[in-house]
């Protein structure tokens, strides 16, 4: 799993951290909650802040 696989990683936060509100998490925590999926091998310092919004929104969509 990498950086750009959004679907994949929000599935995993989802999964992982059922009673998590993903829109109250910051985006770090979203960084470091996504480079402790089991599955992800990306590098966790080559993501910006673009993508960790874009994970956030599609993890609380599968939150609701």
């Amino acid at each position: 799993m990498r950086w750009t696989d959004i679907e994949q990683i929000a599935a995993g936060l989802a999964e992982k951290h059922p009673a998590t509100r993903p829109l109250k998490v910051n985006l770090a925590d979203i960084r470091d909650l996504t480079a402790e999926l089991s599955g992800f091998s990306d590098d966790p310092t080559r993501c910006n802040a673009r993508i960790l919004e874009s994970i956030q929104l599609a993890w609380s969509d599968r939150s609701d």
